[in-house]
């Protein structure tokens, strides 16, 4: 004898956790606490207490589902951050949706204490803290992530972290700051008071969109590769400056810099670069591999299939119909 209306199937029950007093009890350094591996999500704002991280992660294998959710700190009270660790080595965690905003300390800091390895950040937005937005430990992945008007860097990356469709903007140092071995891909960074990306030994730029930062937009040290970028409106440094070794730079386009691109050493390879209205458009130190041909606009308009070169043509400009 079933009820009136539409057939719909009946809710299971949530196998997750939710986070509150209860299931997640705090202790003295921290309003919630997760000492069990396990999935956890917010059921509703939370703003912190004084002298207290909002959550400390205590254990192997945490998720954290913020729900769309936000995690609201108390400035200046101490050096205290949304989401922290509690030790060195944590590994597997994950933080995902939501809002981590005003801590007296990082946003999120997967670093307290040495740092974690091996888990993701996705689709989070952490603002206004007075350090980092997030700090990372070591191979994670941030995907779709958000950081702005943090007093520190806006992500802080451990070796061999990706960092893909991120922005970064108006932070009180660098937008990015990688260890060794990144890759950042499709992010942007604008409005930093130092460098759009610092990228550290071995790291890879490609496809990012960097302006308006304070100091130089890209900034590679040592065997990275940096490709494909938009490196626009530094007027007190290089859109691209490179100040070690063994780097390849290929394919960026760098307008209205004081520099284009500069080198402060020797040993690098830089090709296929665009350097326009910038006040100075080259700044390369000896003993590069840089070669800079001036090239001539046409002088009168085409359309159709006229106006090309063929195929076949040196010319490493040529455009082709086929």
């Amino acid at each position: 004898d079933p009820p009136t209306g539409p057939i719909a199937p009946t809710p299971g029950p949530e196998p997750r956790t939710p986070i509150n007093a209860t299931n997640t009890p705090g202790n003295a350094s921290a309003l919630f606490r997760f000492t069990q591996p396990g999935s956890y999500y917010l059921t509703a704002n939370i703003t912190g207490v004084s002298g207290k991280h909002g959550i400390e992660i205590a254990a192997d294998g945490v998720t954290i589902d913020l729900m769309g959710f936000d995690l609201l700190g108390v400035p200046g009270v101490g050096s205290f951050t949304g989401i922290t660790t509690a030790s060195s080595g944590l590994r597997n965690i994950t933080i995902r949706n939501g809002s981590v905003r005003n801590w007296s300390f990082h946003g999120i800091n997967l670093s307290a204490n040495g740092p974690a390895a091996n888990g993701l950040v996705d689709a989070v937005n952490s603002s206004g803290n007075a350090s980092s937005g997030i700090t990372l430990g070591t191979n994670f992945t941030v995907h779709n992530c958000t950081t702005t008007e943090n007093n520190f860097t806006g992500v802080v990356a451990g070796s061999g972290c990706t960092i893909i469709s991120c922005s970064a903007g108006n932070n009180g140092s660098n937008g990015f700051s990688t260890g060794t071995g990144c890759m950042v891909t499709n992010c942007a960074s604008t409005g930093n008071t130092i460098d759009g990306i610092l990228a550290v030994t071995g790291s890879t730029v490609a496809n990012c969109c960097v302006s308006g930062n304070g100091r130089h937009g890209i900034s590679p040290n040592g065997s990275c590769l940096v490709r494909g970028n938009s490196c626009r409106g530094h007027a007190a440094g290089a859109g691209i400056r490179i100040f070690s070794t063994d780097n390849r730079v290929e394919a960026n386009s760098c307008t209205g810099n004081s520099v284009g691109v500069q080198t402060l050493s020797a040993g690098n390879f830089i090709t296929g670069n665009t350097c326009a209205g910038n006040t100075t458009n080259w700044e390369i130190a000896a003993n590069n591999v840089c070669l800079v041909v001036a090239a001539t606009a046409i002088a009168a308009a085409f359309s159709g299939n006229s106006g090309g070169a063929s195929p076949g043509s040196t010319n490493p400009y040529a455009n082709y119909t086929y």
